[in-house]
């Protein structure tokens, strides 16, 4: 592929890689509260750039920078000051992906093309770049999607060889600059993410996916037979010191820093970056950087919004005058999920992937500008509200000592431990999850909380149940979800965490944009050998702490294969390890051909069961999927009658469980794993949440609430383990108990409309419905989708405004 086979397909892009602004985030308590329970208080200046950056290199001279967007809205390359952070020029890229870089010379710029198989060629002047050329690395038609997807980059120090990291081939290419050809493409582990390049030549790769680095000794201009390094779970990002001597590397599922004596192959330290009661997982170090003098490191950890600074010794740094001692030595605030940073003198430049926050997300409306063939450049889908920041830091003079408290107290962790004592006599915990609902959809129109009528989807005659069980068990008018989309949703909802593997592949597999849906248990489609699931947290999922406390579960279509699946022929199959013998296999997964009353049924008959022999699962996870629906597809239920459905199958598994024994000592959960398809005047992960017990108080709680609030609770409740420090550091809902239970049952409500109502033929929705993949989970494009249920409930209603919250509206 040449440049000017690109020209069209930029010219498309320009509009789109420069439009939109940075949400203003959720205003909680006067701070700027994020989904996942933390608060931004960032020193330094902050500046907006493009969506969802996450790779930087500087500009030899330093007063520039180069920021690869890699989002779901737009990609491109953008020019920064980084004296002020402020972007100076945006290069629009029809598909970019985490690698970019500049030759020796500072006079070209090299970016990784992503879905497009191809390597960009940039000039650089001084001042501004400009988009020169490209080397294709596998050929392809049209609309076919890559299949090596080059990220990580790095040239040889004689500007002659360009080495470039094939994330989905699992393969490092060779590529010869002058004549744009391709010498050698070498085995380089699962996910091959990043590369680096010694002075000597030697070329270094991490495998994302597994658990080394691959190390290449130069042979003339071809690499010679590889060595690995066995190093911390799930390389990502490197970093080579000034003379080659070290190579750091981030683990960000283990908070681990792994150092490599290049000389000898072995790794002389490792710098553990997690913080108390976080069971090793949450910090997320994913880049790096080093002080000029080499003997401070600055890590970029992306689930703290901060920047930790550790004091290297000799051995670990490389320089003989080191004298620290390996430790954290303070933490600096920064921005939503810093992933990129730079030392240049005493200044820091941090790149923020996520920026400032997320928002309402009435005003622009709910689907794309243009049709159903082009994403969205407004900022009203969940995704497309991800705008990246920099942030610019003085480090002469900085007190650490009382950064690091801003850290602490921005993240929670200077609460005291919640206590364990005072639940209700709980032995059973049944935990089910629903699909991509906002709680203005739902329960808008609950005039005791706060809601917005014109935004209601499915109102009280299309969810009785949903509606009598808020009423009834409490309403939660401040819950959000921690996750924006369904693959992080249903790894928030089941493993209080998720990976940088996920968070930086998930915008572009929404946007479509070429990655596989690896999220759930598979990667590229198959089930992966255990300990290789790319986007699974190094501690596992709630039935991994249920087997660790040898207390029984029972899974319930969460993290299954699909039911077409030929190997599938016993039924559906757990995708993990202790999945596979604790999950019913004739209960369905997601598939939307089947009705939600069938699941009830299979869960309803299993009660009976339990009811029968006098004991059930201490723990449960349940999918009710059918929420989602499927937009206005012709002759598809519609998406009320989807949600009837939905409502209807809870319904019944409320009054079954409420008329049996167990209710006495059984408390329900049930949440949305995301907020995504729909809007909300508070924020786009608000969303409706019960907590269904003999025990609870029937009132409004306003106080602040997410995800993995209610996993701390399920934890505390069944004395597990946690998972990460999301749910250590969580607020459990423990004070919403009474202790005098009302064991009446609960009784099942009709939903008003039919549940076999169908879609009208011929509609503007219909046409837009027939493009959409409703086969998975968010295979469709949901801003889309967005868009379709809006005109298929709504007709030609205009979206209305937002009304953004104040401080004051919000207790706690």
């Amino acid at each position: 592929m040449r440049f000017h086979r690109l020209l069209p397909v930029l010219l498309g892009c320009l509009v789109a890689c420069n439009s939109g602004h940075a949400p203003a985030a959720l205003s909680l308590d006067g701070q700027h509260r994020l989904p996942t329970g933390a608060t931004l208080d960032p020193v330094g200046t902050l500046a907006d750039v493009g969506p969802y950056p996450f790779a930087m290199t500087d500009v030899p001279g330093g007063s520039h920078a180069l920021l690869l967007l890699a989002g779901y809205r737009d990609n491109g390359i953008q020019v920064i000051e980084t004296a002020t952070g402020h972007a100076v020029q945006t290069i629009p890229l029809p598909d970019a992906f985490d690698g970019i870089a500049f030759d020796p010379a500072g006079r070209t710029i090299y970016a990784a093309g992503g879905d497009r198989d191809v390597v960009y060629i940039l000039g650089w002047n001084g001042t501004s770049a400009s988009l020169a050329d490209s080397i294709v690395l596998a050929h392809h038609a049209a609309r076919q999607s890559g299949t090596r997807y080059p990220g990580g980059l790095a040239v040889s120090r004689d500007g002659k060889t360009l080495y470039v990291a094939e994330n989905t081939d699992d393969s490092l290419a060779v590529i010869d600059i002058p004549s744009r050809r391709v010498l050698q493409r070498l085995p380089a582990g699962r996910y091959p993410y990043a590369v680096a390049v010694a002075p000597d030549g030697s070329v270094y790769a991490s495998a994302w996916g597994g658990f080394a680095v691959t190390h290449w000794h130069l042979d003339g201009q071809r690499l010679g037979p590889a060595a690995t390094v066995r190093v911390a779970r799930h390389p990502s990002a490197l970093l080579m010191n000034h003379d080659g001597s070290r190579l750091f590397v981030a683990s960000a599922s283990t908070d681990r820093v792994s150092v490599i004596d290049t000389r000898s192959d072995a790794v002389v330290a490792e710098l553990v970056d997690t913080i108390p009661r976080a069971s090793g997982e949450g910090s997320t170090p994913d880049a790096l950087a080093l002080s000029p003098s080499g003997d401070r490191l600055f890590v970029a950890e992306a689930d703290n919004n901060a920047v930790a600074v550790f004091g290297l010794g000799a051995a670990t740094s490389g320089v003989s005058s080191a004298a620290g001692a390996d430790h954290l030595v303070g933490r600096i605030p920064v921005g939503w999920y810093p992933s990129a940073l730079a030392v240049h003198g005493d200044t820091l430049v941090v790149v923020n992937a996520k920026g400032r926050g997320t928002a309402p997300n009435g005003s622009n409306g709910p689907g794309p500008g243009a049709g159903p063939s082009r994403k969205p450049s407004e900022t009203g889908y969940t995704l497309g509200q991800l705008t990246g920041t920099v942030s610019v830091i003085p480090l002469r003079g900085l007190d650490l000592a009382a950064t690091s408290k801003r850290v602490a107290h921005a993240n929670g962790w200077d609460r005291e431990a919640e206590r364990v004592a005072g639940y209700p006599p709980f032995e059973h915990v049944i935990y089910i999850i629903k699909e991509n609902r906002t709680y203005d959809q739902v329960l808008g129109d609950l005039s005791q909380a706060d809601g917005d009528t014109s935004l209601v989807f499915f109102g009280r005659n299309v969810t009785p149940n949903q509606h009598a069980l808020a009423e009834r068990f409490g309403v939660f008018d401040r819950f959000f979800v921690n996750a924006e989309v369904s693959a992080d949703g249903h790894n928030w909802s089941t493993a209080a965490y998720t990976t940088d593997y996920l968070q930086k592949t998930v915008p572009l597999n929404y946007a479509g944009k070429g990655r596989s849906y690896d999220y759930e248990g598979e990667n590229r489609g198959v089930r992966p050998p255990d300990g290789e699931d790319a986007a699974e947290p190094v501690n596992g999922y709630l039935w991994d702490l249920a087997k660790r406390r040898g207390i029984t579960f029972r899974n319930f279509g969460e993290f299954v294969a699909d039911r077409d699946n030929s190997a599938l022929a016993a039924g559906y199959r757990g995708l993990k390890p202790f999945l596979e013998s604790h999950t019913d296999s004739a209960f369905p997964g997601f598939d939307l051909a089947i009705p939600d009353q069938r699941r009830a049924d299979e869960w309803l008959k299993n009660l009976a069961e339990w009811v029968r022999t006098g004991a059930m699962p201490a723990l449960q996870i349940v999918r009710l999927p059918n929420d989602h629906t499927r937009g206005a597809a012709a002759g598809a239920f519609t998406p009320r009658a989807y949600a009837a459905d939905n409502d209807l199958a809870l319904g019944r598994m409320v009054e079954g469980l409420s008329t049996s024994p167990f209710w006495k000592n059984t408390v329900v959960f049930v949440l949305e794993d995301d907020a995504q398809n729909g809007p909300d005047h508070v924020d786009s992960h608000r969303s409706a949440m019960l907590i269904v017990s003999a025990y609870n108080q029937p009132r409004v709680w306003h106080r602040f609430g997410n995800t993995t609030d209610v996993i701390a609770t399920i934890e505390q409740i069944l004395s597990l383990d946690h998972l990460s420090q999301f749910d250590a550091y969580g607020r459990p809902y423990r004070g919403i108990f009474t202790a005098r239970p009302d064991l009446s049952p609960y009784h099942v409500l009709t939903p008003g409309i039919s549940l076999t109502e169908r879609n009208p033929a011929n509609t503007p929705a219909a046409r837009m419905s027939a493009h959409l993949d409703f086969r998975l989970e968010d295979l469709v494009d949901d801003a889309t989708l967005n868009h379709v249920l809006w005109a298929a409930i709504k007709g030609d209603r205009p979206y209305p405004g937002v009304h953004r919250m104040t401080a004051d509206q919000v207790s706690r």
